[in-house]
């Protein structure tokens, strides 16, 4: 088309055995704000790799403004008026502002011009930022707005941006649209990549969504459904219902009282935290990434000794015991890095659901492991909680990643546990795998179960939880009921604004 700012046509891209695009067709437009859509996986981060220089297609062409170029390094896409926002930011934190805003700029230009130069650009679409501020002094929102002044201080008219919401506050996140919606304004092309259904619903002009690197719809916005989103994205018709029914709370089956913890470099992580979990409650844990959440469960999981204050499981001291014996305690704990915390990606199936119990009867006998009982045990799992795979003998790092987060919540879950520890338990998983593991949370809930939600993912914590306790630096910022309190509110006690 002819205001057709970048038209890529008949996409192919292979890594070894996987095809991440096969034959993709798309199209973004002068003044437009196109949502690509789609799950981890579906081919998102792969497609604009290709268009910002970082891989080269197998097959296929790309179009700038109607002219066919050949795009094979970043900094021919950035000659090109292409530019990428990271999800995971590209600044030297020991820098300033402005002297990361001069990376890579030819010399022999005036610093008083150039400063000229950004100070229009940052009127011009609303991203103030202090040019003389250390970038490691500054918010995950500030730091954002200064990868979007890099590349348009560049020269790009066709902005890629990669999940930018996933850290931001909603206040942060409401900053951020109006930016993209001045950019639209003045004719630039912005490329959104998401996976949450209703920001891109939102946001967007039209929506493009990939399903296994194929394009599976290019919808218009206004008529866009959240349904027919996510039939799209995973392939089948499918609507995500939560009920949070009431449930009698039980006795304190967690509790941190005064807790201070270091980080591996001997700085703060945690300070003065208390915090209460009662059986049959879903207490979630709101807050920025790198505001002590780590911490707070490696903690509470007996991984991280802390330096002050008590912990307490059950009404019971259990102050600096190892994982080990928090687990022999009744604390459950699913990480945040199945594969490289919850799981041995190496072996099968079978032997990661019986990870905790391996050494003991009817796993074990007379130092020997029965696998007659390991392999019983493993098929009653994989049915309990829908695991998909063709063998419980199979290696675990060739299944799917929900259904990797299945056999470690199936694992945690097999012992009856008191308390939860769920750690980004839905990062990275489909719509439908996410919904799988709401529903093994609240039926734990249910049954009395005292759950740790620590998610990033605001919408998932105030949508699952009964209280929501807000980090922030370290400490507890406030403790807030999600049916009476706004996300502005959430959002004011994340960034450290007393509400």
């Amino acid at each position: 088309m002819e205001d057709a700012a970048v038209l890529m046509r008949g996409i192919h891209k292979q890594f070894m055995a996987v095809l991440a695009n096969h034959g993709v067709d798309f199209e973004a437009r002068a003044g437009e704000i196109h949502g690509l859509l789609g799950e981890n996986g579906a081919g998102k981060t792969t497609l604009m790799r290709i268009l910002s220089g970082f891989y080269q297609p197998d097959a296929g062409n790309i179009y700038l403004r109607g002219r066919l170029v050949r795009i094979a390094t970043p900094r021919q896409a950035k000659a090109l008026g292409v530019g990428m926002v990271h999800q995971h930011f590209r600044l030297v934190e020991r820098f300033t502002v402005l002297e990361n805003l001069l990376l890579g700029q030819r010399a022999g230009r005036g610093t008083a011009t150039l400063r000229r130069e950004i100070d229009a650009l940052e009127g011009r679409f609303g991203l103030s930022v202090d040019p003389k501020a250390r970038v490691w002094a500054l918010s995950v929102g500030e730091r954002q707005r200064v990868e979007i002044l890099k590349v348009l201080y560049q020269g790009a008219d066709l902005l890629i941006l990669d999940e930018p919401t996933a850290v931001l506050t909603p206040q942060e996140t409401e900053h951020l649209f109006t930016i993209v919606k001045r950019m639209a304004a003045e004719g630039k092309a912005v490329i959104f990549i998401t996976h949450k259904l209703e920001e891109a619903r939102r946001l967007c002009d039209r929506i493009t969504v990939l399903r296994r690197g194929r394009v599976a719809g290019v919808l218009a916005s206004d008529t866009a459904t959240i349904p027919d989103l996510a039939r799209l994205m995973v392939g089948r018709t499918f609507a995500p219902h939560l009920a949070r029914s009431p449930v009698p709370l039980g006795q304190v089956e967690l509790e941190l009282q005064g807790i201070s913890a270091l980080d591996p470099s001997g700085r703060p992580a945690l300070e003065d935290v208390h915090l209460q979990v009662r059986g049959g409650e879903i207490l979630g844990v709101a807050g920025v990434a790198g505001n002590g959440q780590v911490a707070l469960a490696e903690v509470v999981a007996g991984m991280r000794i802390p330096t002050s204050g008590r912990l307490c499981i059950g009404g019971v001291d259990r102050t600096g015991q190892d994982a080990a014996a928090i687990h022999r305690a009744g604390v459950a704990f699913v990480p945040e890095d199945r594969l490289g915390t919850g799981l041995c990606p190496g072996l099968g199936v079978a032997e990661n659901l019986i990870m905790r119990d391996f050494n003991r009867a009817p796993f074990a006998r007379n130092g020997l492991l029965q696998f007659r009982a390991i392999v019983e045990s493993a098929r009653q799992k994989v049915s309990d909680f829908d695991i998909r795979t063709p063998d419980v003998g199979g290696p675990v790092f060739r299944l799917s990643g929900g259904n990797m987060q299945k056999v470690v919540i199936a694992r945690e879950l097999s012992g009856s546990p008191r308390v939860i520890i769920a750690s980004q338990p839905t990062r990275g998983l489909d719509v439908a795998a996410t919904d799988a593991v709401y529903r093994i949370l609240l039926a734990a809930r249910h049954r009395g179960c005292g759950v740790l939600l620590i998610s990033e993912d605001l919408d998932e914590v105030l949508s699952l939880s009964d209280r929501v306790a807000v980090m922030y630096r370290g400490r507890i910022a406030g403790i807030v009921t999600p049916n009476s309190v706004s996300r502005e509110v959430v959002g004011q006690l994340m960034a450290g604004v007393p509400a």
